[in-house]
Order: structure tokens, then C-alpha cells, then sequence
């Protein structure tokens, strides 16, 4: 949704933006373009290798980009120690990059056999396997219930924890299994694989994203100059919802789209992972204060 953002971001020359999810650095380079000659970025990825591949791409913009390794509930502080007050736009991609789904390896996909990490920042130290071999039936019900809406929740936490009795689960591959075994067939979705839902809450519940998607909405507002633009792109209703309600109910912003935005057929076609995806914007009110 690299021009519905643009377009509402609407970025100037002399403007400063925040990027809180870089990734690739996509929506970023065009921002940059667009706020030349003397507009700056600054880029927030917690995850390394997706920081640096876009560091590298966004490199020809010298001193206007910045690049930080750090979560983007880290925003505020950041920019007050940079001594920046005020902000003209803020942009949230949320969800999961093309580079952590492709690249393999940290067990973001269930497509193959991967070590069960699901850690956005290699440094944290709980990764899915932790969760799934320690949390008890009850707090993995909960947590594929609340962050998944898996309607099957209990039937398949019960199976887990009558697993990993025998073997602790350490790959994608193994909870797969144990998940398509947990439901059964009739309640396979058709659309969507049967461990999509709970894939999502596992990620969800290590990464704390949720908490940390409420802290960056309030925090956020109060980093807007007014008629600074606030624009999150959320993948699934649990995000969605967190962001309509921030945006409606905070005093210092006015919603400027009424309902979510979604790409295009055109878009979908040439990226289906977009075809979820839902775009909402809002502004700091002229007359707010923080």
C-alpha cells in the first residue's frame, strides 16, 4: 500500500517522519523522496537483519536517514534524546516482513521445518519453544484463544501439553503436526492452513505485540505537530481493532478515514500477503495538547 500511504502521510520538504516498522525500507524510501531536499526519516526495525539489508538501501540519503535497531516502542524516548519535540507524520506497517517469512530459519512459517523462535529481536531471550514447553494448558488455551480467535484453543493446547510429556517441541514441522492432529477435519479451516491461528498468537505472545501496539498509539498522538499524520497498517482484526478504537477515542487525534483502506485488486494480485491488510489514518487535532 505504497501510495495510499504516501498519500496520506503527505510528506514536505523539511518534514520529519518516523518509520516505527522499517523492513525492507520500502514505504521509507519513497517518504524520503518525497521530503527531499532537507526531510528526515527515522527508521525503527527490532529486527537486525532487516535493518541493515534497508540501511544499505537507504543509504544514498546520507545524514536524512536513520536507522535504529531498536522496537518502536522506544519512539518517544529516542526522539527526545535526539532532541526532537515534534514530529509531522508517523507510520506503522505492522505484521511480518516478506524477508522473515522467505528467509527461514526463525520459525515464522510453517511451511518446511524451522527451529521454533518466533523472536522478532535475537536478543530477548523467550522464544515459542519456551512458551509452548512451559506455559501450562490453561495460559496456552488463553493464548491461542485471546491473540488467535482459534475457536479450537483448549482442544489443541490439551494435545501440546500431552505431547511435550514425551519430547519437548523444538520445530515448526512437530507443532504443525500436533495442531492438524488436535482438530479435527471438520473444523479445518478452508482458506487458511489449521496452524495459521495459532502460528499468529504463539508470534503475538513473544514478541508482546499487542502491548507494545497500545504504548506506541498513545505514545504516538503526543509526538504529532498538529496536523501531523498517524498511519498504521495493521493484518488481522485483533491489531485492526486496537487502532480503530486508539484513533476514536483519543482526544488529541481526528480520524481522517472513516473506514480501514485496503489495497487494490491490482496490488492483491501481485502480492497476495497484501490482500489482508487494511490501512488507517489519523491526524493530531490543531487545537490538542498533550
Amino acid at each position: 500500500m505504497l501510495e495510499e500511504v504516501v498519500r496520506f502521510l503527505a510528506p514536505v520538504d523539511g518534514g520529519i517522519y518516523v518509520d516505527g516498522n522499517l523492513g525492507l525500507g520500502g514505504h521509507a524510501e519513497r517518504v524520503l523522496e518525497l521530503c527531499g531536499p532537507t526531510g528526515r526519516l527515522i527508521g525503527f526495525d527490532w529486527d537486525a537483519a532487516a535493518l541493515a539489508l534497508a540501511a544499505k538501501r537507504l543509504d544514498r540519503f546520507g545524514t536524512r536517514i536513520l536507522c535504529i535497531h531498536k522496537n518502536f516502542t522506544a519512539v518517544k524516548e529516542t526522539l527526545m534524546g535526539l532532541g526532537i519535540e515534534e514530529i509531522d507524520g508517523l507510520l506503522l506497517d505492522l505484521g511480518l516482513s516478506s524477508l522473515q517469512l522467505d528467509a527461514g530459519g526463525r520459525g515464522f512459517s510453517f511451511k518446511g521445518s524451522e527451529p521454533l523462535d518466533m523472536r522478532m529481536d535475537r536478543r530477548a531471550e523467550l522464544t515459542a519453544a519456551d512458551l509452548l514447553n512451559t506455559a501450562s494448558e490453561e495460559e496456552l488455551a488463553d493464548i491461542f484463544f485471546y491473540y488467535g480467535e482459534e475457536r479450537q484453543a483448549r482442544r489443541i493446547a490439551s494435545r501440546i501439553v500431552l505431547a511435550r510429556q514425551a519430547r519437548p517441541f523444538c520445530s515448526t514441522e512437530e507443532l504443525v503436526a500436533i495442531v492438524e492432529q488436535a482438530v479435527p477435519r471438520k473444523y479445518h479451516p478452508k482458506k487458511i492452513h489449521v496452524a495459521t491461528k495459532v502460528f499468529q498468537a504463539l508470534r503475538i505472545a513473544v514478541n508482546g505485540e499487542l502491548d507494545n501496539l497500545d504504548r506506541i498509539l498513545a505514545d504516538g498522538a503526543t509526538l504529532l505537530k498538529p496536523g501531523g499524520r498517524f498511519c498504521v497498517i495493521s493484518f488481522h482484526s485483533l491489531e485492526d481493532r486496537l487502532v480503530k478504537q486508539a484513533f476514536r477515542e483519543n482526544p488529541l487525534l481526528d480520524a481522517v478515514t472513516t473506514k480501514p483502506v485496503t489495497p487494490t485488486q491490482e496490488e492483491c494480485r501481485e502480492n497476495p500477503r497484501a490482500r489482508s491488510a487494511k490501512l488507517r489514518v489519523a491526524s493530531r487535532g490543531r487545537g490538542g495538547n498533550a
